[in-house]
């Protein structure tokens, strides 16, 4: 798979990481380099006597490197790409090292094993046995939680600014005991709320009711229409195996990538990808999870279109998808944009009706420009309709410098008031102001 500068830059896990691999980049850091159809290999010098061992599974863009870095990837992966994308004659094309083939047959092994598990006969009893016990426990850590949840609203919420950080942290530990992690993350959130600002009692407020329904709607989902209950499910942390729905039919189209969010949780590298059918106009979240070393399914940087099929999970506004097959395309589809921020709201209200504790979602918005007004940076459509620029947002110099103040089609993520901007579209061009 050959990836282009500006797709292997993508890759990058932070921004260092994209600057040390532009570094690099240059064949006087590396003492060997080769490559085959299947793998990208390489000896890099460094501060010890022995050279990294860094390389690629060109069949799905992963990667491995003998360096301390707990980044994936490391910056020895992305420097080797990039110097073969500049210099691709500096490496040798031969039959792979015996580091590398021993690595490429782990990896091939990994995946027998996991198609040898998927094929083995289910024991319905035993799984069904291990639901109904799952389940029980989860009620019981809602008895508790809402209890918890009718204290704070009884006792008012002027004091939980007061409350030590110990208050919250221990129902989030009560709710990993009741097999909820989901609702575990939604207390961490409310306890992170910033109550130094003046409107944290709203913030607060929002974060409490979307607990409240999450786990109210579990205490009544077998009343619940089948889609939402699946959403209820979902947002208390109960999964759904992905190869189950790889099984489905999907969605096949054209799909723009607006733009990839990569975070680390606990040595797990998570990769947040958001798509959109350029046919179809459905909006989607491919979301891909690896452990250092062991790479990723498939290669998606922002900006790029691919020809895939994506099979949706069950849910009463269906977001977030598993890509069933992917191969790459030239083609440049166009893009249909929502006129400003009336149709966006009215689109979030409509996934509001069927999904009432709905998280954030992508839209793309014609003929956007960042004004700044009160203190603040904000998103003006072409009706001078304002909404709120997210607080935290890294790269508003980055925009202010692409559009230069003139209205630009935008790409951005969120809900309600507050949006993040993913990528613009400028002088017949996508840019991406993700990591």
């Amino acid at each position: 798979m050959q990836l282009t500068e500006e797709q292997i830059l993508s890759l990058a896990p932070d921004e260092p990481s994209r600057k040390s691999g532009k570094g690099l980049a240059n064949a006087a850091k590396w003492v060997s380099a080769g490559v085959n159809d299947v793998a990208m290999w390489g000896e890099c010098q460094g501060s010890g006597a022995k050279p990294y061992q860094t390389q690629v599974d060109l069949s799905n863009i992963a990667f491995k490197c003998s360096c301390p870095s707990r980044k994936f990837p490391c910056k020895h992966g992305l420097g080797l790409m990039l110097l073969h994308a500049r210099q691709p004659g500096f490496f040798t094309a031969s039959a792979s090292p015996d580091w590398v083939t021993e690595w490429l047959e782990k990896r091939t092994k990994r995946e027998e094993k996991k198609a040898e598990t998927a094929a083995k006969p289910v024991d319905e009893a035993a799984q069904a046995k291990r639901k109904e016990s799952r389940e029980q426990q989860v009620e019981d850590g809602l008895e508790e939680l809402l209890r918890w949840m009718k204290d704070i609203v009884r006792n008012g919420i002027l004091q939980m600014p007061e409350k030590d950080p110990a208050f919250f942290a221990d129902m989030a530990k009560r709710m990993i005991d009741a097999k909820s992690p989901g609702l575990a993350g939604m207390v961490r959130q409310l306890g992170s709320i910033g109550f130094f600002r003046e409107d944290w009692q709203s913030r607060f407020m929002d974060q409490l009711c979307r607990m409240y329904l999450v786990a109210s709607g579990f205490r009544h989902r077998n009343d619940l229409p089948e889609g939402l209950a699946e959403d209820v499910r979902s947002w208390i942390g109960f999964t759904q195996s992905q190869e189950e729905l790889k099984s489905q039919s999907g969605v096949s189209d054209i799909w723009t990538v607006l733009g990839k969010q990569t975070l680390e949780e606990d040595n797990l590298l998570v990769e947040r990808n958001w798509l959109f059918g350029t046919q179809s106009q459905q909006y989607a979240l491919v979301l891909q999870f690896s452990v250092r070393g062991q790479g990723l399914a498939f290669s998606l940087s922002a900006g790029m279109q691919v020809q895939a099929e994506l099979v949706f999970f069950p849910s009463a506004r269906p977001l977030r998808a598993v890509i069933r097959q992917q191969q790459s395309t030239r083609a440049q589809a166009p893009y249909t944009a929502f006129s400003g921020w009336l149709e966006v709201a009215g689109s979030g209200a409509a996934v509001c009706e069927g999904l009432p504790f709905d998280g954030d979602r992508p839209f793309i918005v014609e003929k956007l420009r960042p004004v700044q007004w009160n203190g603040q940076w904000w998103l003006c459509d072409g009706q001078n309709r304002l909404a709120r620029i997210r607080e935290g947002f890294r790269h508003l110099f980055t925009l202010l410098a692409i559009s230069g103040g003139e209205p630009l089609d935008m790409a951005v993520l969120g809900r309600e008031h507050a949006f993040e901007p993913l990528g613009v579209w400028a002088r017949g061009q996508y840019h991406h102001l993700t990591n």
